[in-house]
């Protein structure tokens, strides 16, 4: 699977409908979720939090560690966790 990426890193304005690690938002961005990866435990493990394809996610803090909610849930991410999750930014208008 080839994945068009395309980020503005000097702005860091996201692209509307392409694809992003989640470490690329900020504090108070929406995304929706297009692609876990990683090892099937840890996809599996993220699915049952929660995070999944097509789930839409709050980046409460980013970094690492970087804290998330997903529906009425906050999740924890450390290292480079963030880097395996893919997402497509949402305009705040549309959450």
């Amino acid at each position: 699977m080839r994945l068009n990426l395309k980020f503005n890193i000097t702005e860091r304005i996201p692209v509307p409908n392409e694809l992003l690690p989640l470490e690329f938002l900020h504090a108070g961005e929406w995304a929706d979720v297009a692609d876990v990866t990683g090892e099937p435990g840890w996809v599996s493990r993220l699915a049952e939090m929660g995070v999944r394809i097509g789930c839409r996610l709050h980046v409460l803090q980013p970094g690492s560690p970087c804290l998330l909610q997903v529906g009425e849930s906050r999740l924890s991410l450390r290292g480079d966790c963030a880097t395996q999750i893919l997402v497509r930014p949402v305009l705040a208008a549309a959450c």
